[in-house]
């Protein structure tokens, strides 16, 4: 293209943003912000959780086992926020002492760090469900 119209079309673009009503002059900041979603960690200092194997469960009953091991619930945290299970691996993020899974297997699934080496998982509304995950040991 031909340096001058380059330098028109320039101007032109200019000249109508400068003209034309007031919804063009920007971007609305207010319509641009993310939608308010119940469903992060909304407090709390960003961590990490402890590297190695989570094994979950089940709480059992008093006439047979303890516990009952859900081994597709398991899976294996690794480093820079990153986890792994059968069905491939993701991302999380912990801040404060709730953990929310944001891509792969586990996407959108919530739990509340209970101890150091202990995950229980959150239901829908944020009550504590019965799924226990337990840190068996280091890999890394």
């Amino acid at each position: 293209m031909n340096t001058r119209y380059i330098f028109l079309l320039i101007i032109s673009a200019a000249a109508a943003a400068a003209f034309l009503p007031g919804s063009a002059h920007g971007q609305d900041r207010a319509k641009s912000l993310p939608p308010n979603r119940d469903d992060r960690p909304s407090s709390g200092v960003l961590g990490i959780l402890q590297h190695g194997n989570y094994e979950c469960a089940l709480p059992g009953d008093a006439g047979d086992v303890a516990f009952a091991v859900v081994a597709e619930e398991g899976f294996r945290i690794g480093t820079a926020s990153s986890y792994v299970n059968a069905q491939g691996n993701g991302i999380y993020l912990m801040r404060g002492d709730e953990v929310l899974f944001t891509r792969g297997p586990k996407k959108d699934q919530r739990f509340q760090r209970i101890g150091d080496n202990t995950l229980q998982k959150l239901n829908a509304d944020g009550t504590l469900g019965k799924l226990i995950c337990t840190r068996l040991g280091s890999t890394f």
